[in-house]
């Protein structure tokens, strides 16, 4: 190869290196924009919460690291909401009228995401829930959407599982006195009668109580074909202990807050067998489930967890045409159509819901959760 041609090489490697490094993306560096999340990352549900949050960190590293939101970085201000009105308020307070977010990721129980709408209204900042669930949202306002369907969907499916599928009638329900237990049990009651099913007791408890023996016995007199058992983490492996230990021997089945690993392994063997349902979608991938427990110390993904890294993957898209202005986010949610996410493809409607529902029905199993049926 003579000099001259030697020289164009170089010069060819040299401006292409250069347009390389031009159109690689850069990482933010302009002025924040601030986002908020809220959930239950203590108490109840608070392992689900450690989860989603992990995975909203995750997609806000990659957001930034793409560029951010037209040359500017996301900063997420989280705070703990406990799976607690009264905690979601002040965290939602706090987030919309002190640290000026221009949205709100959250919240995770329906009891915050509830409390929370009323602030959303009156400051005019989205909440945008990843797990709320109570049919109730879907008219709590115009600020307030979610990336989940509402248990108006899975009230029905889990009687018509019960009725159809187990070819079970007779059901006792179990619940906690929450706005998500209330709510899908209202819904499953409906549906229940509808095709041919029957409540032969019902027993509420207080959402904080670790002591349901007193209800489990009623359950147990009324000889259900199987028990609906509505709660939450802690209260669940409680309920799941007692239910074998006073006798009960009818099938369990419980609502997607059941998707929390810590209840098998809080409940050991006595909770074989034990199914509830919960959101289809998409499987996350491995990659995705690594990384996220690896920034949540080695706590598991969740029904949950890819629909909160959607929600803000999703508002970074918005942003980048409307700016981070609060209102005109909100407009633009509610034209969000066919949004493929890592855990679902979304479209919105006119409330704010997602239009679609698919439900799976998974099973614990020597401290393990698995899918029985999709």
């Amino acid at each position: 190869m003579n000099k001259k041609l030697t020289w164009v090489v170089v010069l060819i490697i040299i401006v292409g290196g250069y347009f390389l490094l031009q159109n690689k993306p850069q990482p933010a560096t302009g002025e924040p924009i601030k986002v908020g999340f809220m959930g239950a990352l203590t108490g109840d549900a608070a392992t689900l919460g450690v989860s989603i949050k992990a995975a909203v960190e995750l997609a806000r590293d990659e957001i930034n690291a793409a560029g951010g939101v037209n040359g500017r970085p996301i900063e997420l201000v989280s705070e703990d909401s406990e799976c607690d009105a009264k905690a979601a308020t002040n965290a939602a307070s706090k987030l919309m009228t002190i640290d000026k977010v221009v949205a709100v990721i959250g919240g995770l129980c329906s009891s915050e995401t509830l409390a929370a709408a009323p602030l959303a209204n009156s400051n005019q900042v989205p909440l945008i829930s990843y797990s709320s669930t109570n049919p109730q949202i879907t008219s709590a306002g115009d600020y307030v959407f979610r990336f989940i369907p509402s248990d108006t969907f899975q009230g029905k499916f889990a009687a018509e599982y019960v009725v159809n599928t187990l070819a079970k009638k007779n059901v006792a329900i179990l619940y906690c006195l929450s706005d998500w237990c209330v709510g899908i049990k209202d819904v499953f009651k409906g549906r229940l009668a509808e095709i041919g099913g029957s409540v032969v007791a019902e027993e509420g408890y207080a959402q904080e109580s670790r002591d349901l023996r007193s209800q489990i016995t009623k359950i147990k007199a009324a000889n259900p074909d199987i028990v609906y058992f509505l709660g939450y983490t802690e209260a669940s492996i409680v309920g799941l202990k007692q239910l074998k230990e006073l006798g009960v021997t009818a099938p369990i089945l419980g609502g997607d807050a059941w998707d929390d690993p810590k209840i098998p392994e809080g409940a050991g063997a006595v909770a074989n067998g034990a199914q509830f349902t919960t959101a289809g979608g998409k499987e996350l991938s491995a990659a995705f489930v690594t990384e996220v427990k690896a920034r949540s110390g080695g706590v598991e993904t969740n029904t949950y967890t890819g629909r909160g890294y959607d929600i803000l993957k999703a508002l970074t898209q918005i942003m980048k045409n409307t700016g981070p202005d609060s209102v005109a986010i909100k407009d633009a949610l509610y034209s969000v159509k066919n949004y493929n996410g890592v855990a679902d493809t979304y479209t919105l409607d006119a409330n704010g819901d997602v239009t679609t529902a698919v439900y799976i029905i998974r099973e614990y199993q020597d401290g393990k959760i698995i899918t029985v049926e999709k």
